[in-house]
């Protein structure tokens, strides 16, 4: 089972777009952020993950946070302890009483990694590994 196939579809479409390094700005990511309503926004070297997965959402008919900050994810969607493939992943940065933060689609947990979709992973959208200590929690997003 998958959740949010539709978010998932679109988050492939995106695979592999990065930012453009100097003054030039990727126009997709760009776009994600003019879409969201984060019209202020630049440059395509401001953290991002959160922008992706907003976008994604709002444009599959989800709810979304609306905000660039991931832990904003917490506060969204509904929490599900044992996540499938789809579902939203949110990880702390630094450490887990930082406000910062990484979110993303959840692929698969191989027991040590959490493997996770997401926008501005080494500055791209492709599926990375997060160590599983990581984890401040999963979400299954309703429609609107």
């Amino acid at each position: 089972m998958i959740s949010h196939p539709e978010i998932l579809s679109h988050a492939f479409d995106f695979y592999g777009i990065r930012e453009t390094a100097g003054e030039q700005n990727n126009p997709k990511i760009m776009q994600m952020f003019s879409a969201i309503g984060m019209t202020w926004v630049q440059g395509d070297e401001t953290a991002w993950c959160s922008a992706f997965i907003n976008y994604l959402a709002k444009v599959s008919g989800y709810e979304y946070s609306g905000k660039l900050n991931a832990r904003s994810w917490l506060d969204t969607g509904q929490e599900v302890k044992v996540p499938t493939p789809g579902d939203i992943v949110v990880l702390w940065r630094v450490s887990p009483d930082s406000w910062k933060g990484h979110v993303g689609i959840f692929i698969r947990h191989d027991g040590v990694n959490i493997w996770v979709l997401g926008g501005n992973q080494s500055n791209q959208v492709n599926i990375s590994p997060y160590p599983a200590g990581r984890l401040l929690g999963y979400r299954k997003l309703r429609r609107r």
